[in-house]
């Protein structure tokens, strides 16, 4: 089956685990030399390139092989009819079987992909695996009418491909061939259908999902409306099998029940990522770097620590910022370094020693909030901040831990 993977804040870690690795810094050192973070990529360890589709790498992961060996197997005793005599080569037309509805299932995935680069979003690799195949749209819809198209597009071209090779399979003779055609346009009317199916996190969730967010303005309530659908779904599909037979007159066998197993709990472990995701965003709004400010003294860089606390104290100040001759900031004093300084060393030390230089990106405005605020933090990773007002004065100091802490009270 085909899923759109938005990376990000939706089905991957949340905007609060985005920016949790930097609540804690265990280097107390101000400047202390730290291993830089790889740059991200799409290539997942043990994934095999087998080529690219506008400009997006195409990944197979192992456990394709396993799948396409077992279709092969399956597939055995139809190709045994339909052409005896093949001996062991009706395994190898079962895996070439395989192949060609892994092909589908990539035009499934090309197209997510193609859309969302034509409407200005980065896609990464699309992924084929067990379960289908995932694209993987590096960035969050910004438009209702976007998560539609790119999520659509992709069971429409299944069922494209169902209709045109139904067509074809009328003027191909009995036989391998036929056998091909018609489990190709069976499997990807199936999968076309299943995938509007609406309920994260098939593609007919975030049509739903578009939806919701088109009548309610709110993108995170979308979210929780196909979540909670596709989890109805997941547990439809676990008591599939028990039902089956009332059903379609069908007794299940091993192989239903393993399957409604390994397609329920991918359903429910992805509806729910995606209804945590969106309560994890609707509790953004709460975080305003104004309100979590701490109070700020601004000191020479060259005042002694002692006497930098000792004022700070006084004034009941939570921060301290070093500023110039002149007045403009220069560092802020990096609160861990400050506890790691034995008391009577502090006399004899400047306060420079244990300030974070302000480079670009430890310098926010006051106002910032939300979603805005964590993409921030998230970007330059930091304990400390300095808040500035619109004219540039100095407003305050901003804590990641206490954005955490907020955070953490309002969940």
């Amino acid at each position: 089956m085909g899923s759109t993977l938005w990376v990000g804040t939706d089905t991957r870690p949340s905007p609060h685990l985005k920016y949790a690795r930097s609540v804690a810094d265990p280097d107390p050192r101000p400047d202390g030399d730290k291993p830089v973070d790889e740059a991200p990529t799409s290539r997942v360890p043990g994934t095999i390139k087998v080529g690219s589709i506008a400009g997006s790498e195409v990944l197979v992961t192992p456990s394709w092989f396993l799948i396409a060996a077992l279709i092969a197997y399956l597939m055995a005793p139809q190709i045994e009819t339909v052409e005896p005599g093949l001996g062991w080569l009706r395994y190898v037309a079962g895996f070439a079987f395989a192949i060609v509805l892994y092909a589908a299932v990539l035009l499934h995935e090309a197209a997510h992909a193609v859309v969302a680069k034509r409407l200005g979003y980065p896609v990464g690799a699309i992924m084929l695996h067990f379960l289908g195949g995932a694209t993987a749209v590096e960035s969050e819809a910004k438009r209702p009418r976007h998560e539609f198209w790119i999520a659509v597009v992709g069971p429409l071209v299944s069922l494209a491909v169902a209709g045109a090779a139904f067509g074809v399979s009328h003027l191909t003779p009995e036989g391998l061939i036929g056998l091909i055609v018609t489990g190709l346009w069976v499997t990807n009317l199936f999968v076309g259908v299943l995938n509007l199916v609406p309920g994260l996190p098939l593609d007919g969730g975030r049509v739903l999902k578009a939806g919701v967010w088109g009548i309610t303005g709110n993108v995170n309530r979308g979210n929780i409306v196909a979540g909670w659908a596709g989890r109805v779904l997941a547990v439809a599909v676990l008591l599939w099998p028990f039902i089956q037979g009332q059903i379609i007159g069908s007794q299940p066998d091993l192989m239903d029940y393993v399957l409604a197993v390994i397609i329920g709990v991918f359903l429910w472990s992805g509806a729910s990522a995606a209804i945590m995701s969106a309560k994890v965003r609707l509790r953004l709004p709460m975080l305003v770097a104004r309100d979590l400010a701490r109070r700020t003294l601004a000191v020479p860089a060259d005042l002694p620590l002692a006497e930098a606390v000792r004022r700070a104290q006084d004034a009941e100040a939570g921060s301290i910022v070093t500023v110039t001759s002149g007045g403009e900031p220069i560092g802020l004093v990096h609160e861990g370094a400050l506890l790691a300084t034995p008391e009577d060393r502090r006399p004899w030390m400047a306060t420079s020693t244990v300030t974070r230089r302000l480079e670009s990106g430890l310098t926010l405005s006051a106002d910032i909030d939300g979603e805005e605020l964590i993409q921030a933090i998230s970007k330059t990773p930091a304990p400390e901040y300095l808040l500035v007002e619109p004219d540039g004065s100095i407003y305050g100091v901003l804590v990641t831990s206490d954005v955490d802490a907020a955070f953490r009270a309002g969940a």
